[in-house]
């Protein structure tokens, strides 16, 4: 399992320990990834997701899974979340018309 966030696309960054003799030697930061069960209120179904503590803070702040992944590029979401948006705006559209 990578250790990527599914809605965002966030991964792993590199950086340097630093030491008190200011000696350096590389190391990576990981995301902070969790999993959790979002609930699309569109679709009425519960989705399984591994995504980032920051990531589960702004799709609260959105509004929800469904507005989050409206907004959300293409290009960031992992192939599970895209299946879910082209089922929302399926939806969505058949809704609309």
């Amino acid at each position: 399992m990578s250790r990527r966030c599914e809605l965002t696309g966030v991964g792993p960054m590199v950086g340097n320990n630093v030491s008190h003799a200011n000696n350096k030697s590389r190391r990576r930061f990981l995301p902070n990834l969790c999993d959790v069960t979002l609930a699309s209120e569109t679709l009425g179904q519960s989705y399984r997701f591994r995504i980032t503590a920051a990531t589960l803070r702004s799709v609260d702040h959105v509004g929800g899974l469904d507005a989050f992944l409206m907004k959300a590029r293409d290009g960031n979401l992992s192939t599970r979340a895209l299946k879910v948006k082209r089922a929302l705006k399926k939806k969505v559209d058949a809704a609309a018309a």
